[in-house]
Parts: C-alpha cells; structure tokens; sequence
C-alpha cells in the first residue's frame, strides 16, 4: 500500500501529490481483530484512525448499561477526530465489526496538515456537519417513532451509508447483525427479526443471506419518514 491510497479519500484526495507523500510518511498501520476494541470511552484521544480495510461500530452505553450503536463505518472513513481537534478525552467506543485494518495519524502533524491544508479544515467539517445531522435524526426518530418504524429509519440509514443504488432498488450487501441492528435502533433482536419478516411480506425488502434489498426506496422511504 502506497500513498496513493489517500487519493481515495476525500479527506486528503485534493492534496497535491507531495503533500499525500508528506502525510503517508507520518501513517502507522494498526491492525485488528473482530469484536477487538480499537478505542475505549474516556481514553485520551491523540490520533485519526482510517480506515483501509473492514468495519467499525461506534457505541456508547446507557446509563443502564445498554449498548447504543451511533454508527457504522466502513473502508475509507475516518474516526477519532473530535478528540484529534480539541485535545479531549474520546466521547465514544471503537469496535471491529470485522477484522480490520486501519492507517493512524497522530494529532500533532495532523494539526500542523490543516494549518497548510484549508481544504482538509472544509472537508471535515462538512462531514462533522453530516455526522451531528445523522445523530440529530436519530435522537428524533429513537424518541417519537414506534418499534417498526425505528427499524424501517435504521435500514434506510444503512442504505444511506453503505448502499448501492440502481434503478430505484438499494442493495445492502452485508446488513448488520440484528443484535447491532437492534442497538442502533433501540428495540430488541426479536423485533428486528419480526420487523424484517413483515418488511419482506409486505414486498417492501428482499433478503438473500446477509444481502438486503431494498425494492422501492421512494417508497420504502415516503411510508416510514412521513409517520415521525
């Protein structure tokens, strides 16, 4: 793996190719296993972690001690970076969802690429801007929606991160396991697996092993958003 790689991300792909080899000079490869955590809740945070290959879920616990998934992150994305900014302690857990391995940056040269690279300053946050949008929407969606209508608002979350669209279908390749499903939604595995039995009767999904298509997505989409 080259520096190339960092021409793939919008993070540093608008860098002159000099800067790219500059920063890929200062990267550390880490590697993890499945169900390792990468970063722990509390822990200082001085490094941006990017993903090169596998996933990653981001999770707090209740005060109940129930875990919460705030998102899914797959190749290319980037997490740790609100500590990376203010100095702070990490405000969530990391943990592989698969084996992964992920490219680190430390805090102190990436501050010194955004004092010479602006345009790595408005790509965060634009994507920061996203990530409090996402969560705002599903503070609303986890406090006003019902059971079926919080699963039908995850799997269009999913679609939104990670899908693949095509003449009015999107195509999940490798849909969450229901118990993740279930903590980014705040149900149950039972519900999840209900919720997903009726979606697929109601010809509103298919399912073909870890595959889930959704069949209509202005459809799918019109019927749940339009019931918050």
């Amino acid at each position: 793996m080259s520096y190339k790689f960092l021409q793939n991300l919008p993070l540093f792909g608008e860098l002159e190719e000099a800067e790219q080899i500059e920063i890929w000079t200062h990267v550390i490869t880490r590697s993890y296993k499945k169900a390792n955590i990468i970063l722990f809740e509390e822990d200082p945070g001085d490094s941006l972690f990017i993903i090169k290959e596998g996933k990653v879920k981001i999770t707090r616990l209740s005060e109940g001690g129930k875990e919460v998934i705030l998102s899914i992150l797959g190749e290319g994305e980037f997490f740790g970076e609100m500590s990376l900014l203010d100095g702070e302690s990490r405000s969530a857990n990391v943990i592989a969802l698969s084996d992964c391995e992920v490219f680190v940056l430390k805090r102190d040269k990436f501050l010194d690429i955004l004092k010479t690279s602006p345009q790595i300053a408005i790509t965060l946050l634009e994507e920061l801007a996203h990530r409090i949008r996402m969560s705002d929407q599903q503070i609303e969606y986890l406090s006003l929606a019902d059971a079926e209508n919080r699963v039908a608002m995850t799997i269009l979350r999913i679609a939104e991160e990670s899908g693949t669209f095509k003449m009015g279908q999107v195509s999940i390749a490798e849909l969450p396991m229901q118990q993740d499903m279930a903590n980014m939604s705040g149900t149950s595995r039972e519900t999840i697996s209900r919720v997903l039995s009726d979606f697929t009767e109601k010809g509103y999904i298919d399912r073909k092993g870890k595959k889930l298509i959704i069949l209509d997505y202005e459809r799918f989409k019109s019927d749940f958003s339009k019931s918050l």
